[in-house]
């Protein structure tokens, strides 16, 4: 069966991201993808001008993904951005607990291409910016007294979530996240009773 070139992409692209993704990025040589995708480096080459090109198609389209996993979760939760954020909690709780998953892609992009000035460091950075803004919006539709801090606090826990579960595993501390997102909620709820 013959692929149309953004068939091809997207086929390449979806390889080098499982390669990457369960390798590494700079383990992962081009010829490894195209052998892996089933097409000639000179084809891989055409679709992306390098592998820098590659490997910032790949934090894109996993941010792209993510992205869209969140967004479904804050959707399906109702309109209660309490219950929208507890449903980002439970996102990221169900990623971890996948059996693929091996850590967050965007912290081990960032841990490979440190340059800030790099495509695949400013991708990842992308993600992660996306994600405080999100709960950001979230959070200032609460109510709370400073909705940027606890929208910090939050991405902290996230954070932590993550990092915890590549070292420790889906049953360790990771585990806790949405209890301690839950605390950080109830810390900074608006005290009715003293009004």
């Amino acid at each position: 069966m013959r692929r149309s070139a953004a068939e091809t992409r997207a086929h390449v692209l979806a390889v080098a991201g499982q390669l990457f993704y369960r390798n590494g990025v700079r383990a992962t040589g081009i010829d490894l993808v195209a052998a892996e995708a089933g097409v000639a480096p000179t084809t891989l080459y055409r679709l992306f001008a390098s592998k820098e090109g590659l490997v910032g198609a790949y934090v894109e389209r996993a941010d792209h993904d993510f992205r869209a996993v969140l967004a479904d979760a804050v959707e399906a939760a109702g309109p209660d951005p309490r219950e929208q954020i507890l449903a980002v909690f439970d996102a990221y709780g169900r990623q971890i607990r996948s059996e693929r998953f091996r850590g967050c892609p965007m912290m081990m992009t960032l841990a490979e291409f440190p340059d800030p000035g790099g495509r695949e460091h400013r991708g990842a950075v992308d993600g992660k910016s996306w994600l405080r803004a999100t709960l950001g919006r979230l959070t200032a539709r609460l109510g709370a007294g400073d909705p940027a801090g606890l929208a910090d606090h939050l991405t902290l826990v996230v954070e932590g979530m993550l990092a915890s579960a590549q070292a420790l595993g889906p049953d360790g501390p990771s585990a806790r996240g949405r209890e301690l997102a839950e605390m950080v909620l109830a810390a900074a709820a608006p005290r009715r009773d003293r009004l």
